[in-house]
């Protein structure tokens, strides 16, 4: 991770979170990666819900969790576990969302799909951002393994998910889709 002042100038926080209809009525949302807490913390300032996010760094959770604290969160649940090995460690159909932010070029896109399908409830939403591969960006993982929306459809069909809607941009590096258990 580069510094996170540096890091959080990359992602217009705001807009993506809007951008998915994140607001009040939202209750739990469970979060893959959290990093610096960079969608965390404003994230819980607007649902209404818990928001149980992961992260297999300890430090990067402990941060997440100081921030959440400090910024007088009660409803921040951050946890250090590996989601491919143990789950989302939260009830089946719980939540009603799943963040999977910038997290799809890892090993196993297909397996961390259905985990967040799993978490979901019926018709929730599985929130999915990445680094944009049709043109070279500031950070993010090599262009050869930046997963394409078409790619990341495939597997989410694959993974028991449905596409609601087409992708769409999330300026200036970043694309976003909608996936729902079905």
């Amino acid at each position: 991770m580069p510094p996170q002042d540096y890091w959080e100038t990359l992602l217009d926080v705001p807009r993506i979170l809007d951008a998915f209809g994140f607001d009040a009525p939202t209750g739990d949302v469970a979060e893959l990666g959290c990093g610096y807490g960079t969608f965390t913390v404003p994230l819980a300032q607007r649902i209404g819900g818990t928001v149980h996010t992961l992260d297999i760094d300890a430090a990067l959770v402990a941060h997440t969790a100081r921030r959440a604290a400090e910024a007088g969160l009660a409803n921040v649940q951050a946890e250090t576990r590996d989601v491919l090995a143990d789950g989302f460690g939260r009830p089946a159909g719980s939540c009603d969302a799943a963040l999977l932010f910038n997290i799809l070029h890892a090993e196993e896109p297909v397996a961390l799909l259905r985990a967040a399908r799993d978490v979901v409830r019926p018709g929730g939403l599985v929130a999915v951002i990445h680094w944009r591969s049709d043109l070279v960006t500031p950070r993010g993982p090599s262009l050869d393994i930046r997963p394409r929306p078409e790619q990341i459809v495939t597997w989410a069909m694959a993974a028991g998910l449905a596409v609601d809607g087409r992708s769409f941009d999330l300026p200036p590096w970043h694309f976003g889709l909608k996936l729902r258990r079905r």
